[in-house]
C-alpha cells in the first residue's frame, strides 16, 4: 500500500447498507472526500479491500469485506480569505453575523474541503474575524464559528466577530439558551403529532465517520411537531424540529432512530426523491433566537425554506 497519505486510516467491515456501491462513492460517503479527492487516494494506492490494493474507482464493494484507506492529512494552518465565496448576510452586528448557509457549502476546511468555504467567505467579509484564531479563542480553520451546519442543511447560523461576542455566544451556546429550529422532512407517516427523542449520541462503534445513539453516549434531545403528512410522491412526513442540544449530525441520527429517516439522507438514511442533489438532504435550519451579547435583547432571525425544498412541500401549505 502507498504512503502517499499520511493521515488518519480508515479501517473497517463494509456494512450491507453499503454493499455493491462503487468505492469511490463509499469513500466519499465514509469521509466526506470529494469523489476527485477519492479517486486520488484510490490511483495512489491508498486504499485496500480484503488486502488487495484497489486502483479503479469503478470496483463495488461488497458486504463483510474489510476496507481500509489512508486518509490525507487534515488540513493545517489558516484560512486564508476568499471573496469570491458568497456570503448571505442576514443580520450584520459590530459582535457577530447571522448568515444564510446555502446547501452544499462546507463551513470551514476539513478533510472532505479546503477551499471555498463559508469561513473563507466570511474572512473577505469580516478580517477581523482572524483576531479570535490569533488570540487563541478558536481553531485557526474555524475563526468565529459558534456553531456548524452540516454540508447538506441549509439555513441560519450566527458566527462571532469579536472576543466578546465569541465567548458570550458561545456560553449560550453550551448552556442551551439559545433557540434552534428547524423544518425537516422525513420518511414515512409520522403517527404522534409532536414527541421528544431523548437519546444520547456518540460515535458509532462500527463506522467511525458516523454518530449513533449510545448508551454511553453524550446527551441529545430532539424536540419536533408534525406540520403535514405527505402521501405523494411517496409517503412523508413534515416536521418542525427543536434542538435542546447540539450533537454532531443529531437530526438526522435521532429521527433514523425512531424509523424515520430524513429525505434524501445517504448516510442515515437513504436516496429516494431524485429531486434532490446526491448531497443534499431536506433538512433546513429556519429559525436561530439568542440574547444580544452586550444588550441582552432577544434577537430572532428566519430565513425562509428554499427553492429547492419547497418543491416537496405541497402546494399553499403556510410555514
Amino acid at each position: 500500500m502507498s504512503d502517499a497519505f499520511d493521515g488518519e486510516i480508515l479501517d473497517l467491515v463494509v456494512p450491507g447498507s453499503l454493499s455493491d456501491i462503487r468505492i469511490d462513492r463509499v469513500l466519499s460517503m465514509l469521509t466526506g472526500l470529494s469523489r476527485s479527492e477519492t479517486s486520488a487516494i484510490l490511483a495512489n494506492g491508498g486504499v485496500m479491500l480484503d488486502d488487495k490494493v484497489i486502483l479503479k474507482s469503478s470496483v463495488n464493494v461488497g458486504e463483510g469485506q474489510h476496507l481500509v484507506a489512508i486518509l490525507p492529512p487534515p488540513a493545517t494552518g489558516i484560512v486564508e480569505p476568499d471573496p469570491s465565496v458568497h456570503v448571505d448576510v442576514v443580520l450584520d452586528d459590530p459582535d457577530f453575523a447571522v448568515v444564510n448557509k446555502a446547501p452544499g457549502q462546507v463551513v470551514h476546511p476539513g478533510a472532505g474541503q479546503r477551499t471555498g468555504t463559508l469561513v473563507a467567505g466570511l474572512l473577505a467579509l469580516y478580517p477581523q474575524m482572524q483576531e479570535l484564531s490569533a488570540e487563541g479563542l478558536c481553531d485557526p480553520l474555524r475563526p468565529g464559528i459558534v456553531h456548524r451546519l452540516d454540508k447538506g442543511t441549509s439555513g441560519v447560523l450566527v458566527v462571532a466577530k469579536t472576543p466578546e461576542g465569541f465567548l458570550n455566544l458561545s456560553v449560550q451556546l453550551a448552556e442551551r439558551l439559545m433557540e434552534r429550529t428547524y423544518l425537516g422532512m422525513v420518511e414515512g407517516h409520522v403517527a404522534e403529532e409532536r414527541g421528544v427523542v431523548d437519546a444520547p449520541i456518540g460515535r458509532s462503534t462500527r463506522t467511525p465517520t458516523m454518530m449513533a445513539v449510545r448508551a454511553d453516549g453524550r446527551p441529545a434531545r430532539t424536540g419536533y411537531e408534525v406540520l403535514s403528512r405527505i402521501d405523494k410522491p411517496h409517503a412523508m412526513t413534515l416536521l418542525r424540529l427543536q434542538l435542546d442540544t447540539g450533537r454532531t449530525h443529531q437530526i438526522r441520527v435521532h429521527m433514523a432512530t425512531i424509523g424515520h429517516p430524513v429525505v434524501n439522507d445517504p448516510r442515515y438514511g437513504h436516496r429516494r426523491d431524485r429531486r434532490l442533489p446526491e448531497d443534499r438532504f431536506f433538512l433546513h435550519s429556519t429559525t436561530l433566537a439568542f440574547a444580544h451579547p452586550r444588550t441582552d435583547e432577544w434577537i430572532v432571525t428566519n430565513v425562509p425554506l428554499p427553492e429547492d425544498l419547497r418543491s416537496l412541500v405541497p402546494p399553499g401549505l403556510e410555514l
